[in-house]
């Protein structure tokens, strides 16, 4: 038996489990909110052409409008100043979009501090548990922010000094994009960096020295409590929008059970 024979019989007979890490996408997807002066993204919309009527007797069809880091959705590196002669999201190997996937959980420390920040020292704790982080693979960051995808407001969790959401100092964010192998980073929140990155030095680490390095972002991935910490395999699926920053995407994970 060839090995995507074997793939194919272990998903329909349950030793695989593919798991869907995106979120619904909908009117009611939460979005990213920047201060004025900066523009902001359309929320998602469906706009009906014909359901079975007049305009099209025997057809459903509907145009839809979105912004590119609406819902899940992955970061090209085009898609930051420091990625600027880099890859468009069409551009990306399609390669690249399948990979070793590994869950690094700090739910419980989120769930304590909505402002906490991984360090280097939590990833190398995780990899004296773990191993090391994978050749060419996505480090998939659980903060347990999921569970508030439902709520607008919950889910930016923002107040007068700004939002508050987890996310990863910007040493940390420079060491895991230029000193690890990693791919990309995955994340459950509205972007790669934490609500107070904007205050970092530099701003946004995560998305400077990610897209800055070639690599890639996930954000508001759903169900990473499913996968094990490591051992999954992340299957990224982004529309190949010519000269795109980005493009909402449908993330899959394989899972042996």
């Amino acid at each position: 038996m060839s090995v995507l024979a074997q793939l194919l019989a272990a998903v329909a007979g349950g030793s695989v489990e593919v798991v869907d890490l995106t979120a619904p996408l909908s009117e009611r997807t939460p979005i990213l909110r920047l201060p004025e002066p900066f523009a902001n993204t359309v929320p998602f919309s469906l706009r009906e052409i014909s359901r079975y009527d007049d305009r099209g007797p025997a057809w459903y069809w509907n145009d839809i409008v979105t912004g590119e880091h609406v819902g899940t959705h992955f970061d090209a590196p085009v898609h930051w100043a420091t990625g600027r002669d880099r890859e468009d999201v069409s551009q990306v190997p399609p390669g690249r979009l399948v990979a070793p996937a590994v869950v690094l959980d700090a739910s419980a420390r989120a769930a304590a501090d909505p402002d906490f920040l991984l360090e280097i020292d939590h990833v190398r704790d995780w990899e004296r548990e773990h191993g090391a982080l994978p050749d060419g693979g996505w480090l998939l960051y659980r903060t347990g922010w999921d569970a508030r995808s439902g709520d607008q407001e919950s889910f930016l969790n923002a107040d007068e000094t700004g939002p508050h959401t987890p996310g990863i100092s910007a040493e940390c964010a420079r060491w895991l994009a230029e000193e690890t192998p990693l791919i990309g980073l995955g994340t459950e929140t509205v972007g790669t960096d934490a609500g107070a990155a904007h205050g970092f030095d530099p701003p946004f680490p995560c998305h400077s020295y990610f897209l800055g390095a070639g690599k890639y972002g996930l954000t508001q991935l759903q169900n990473l409590a499913r996968l094990p910490a490591r051992g999954a395999v992340l299957l990224a699926s982004p529309l190949p929008i010519v000269g795109g920053s980005g493009s909402p995407a449908r993330v899959l994970a394989l899972v042996e059970r």
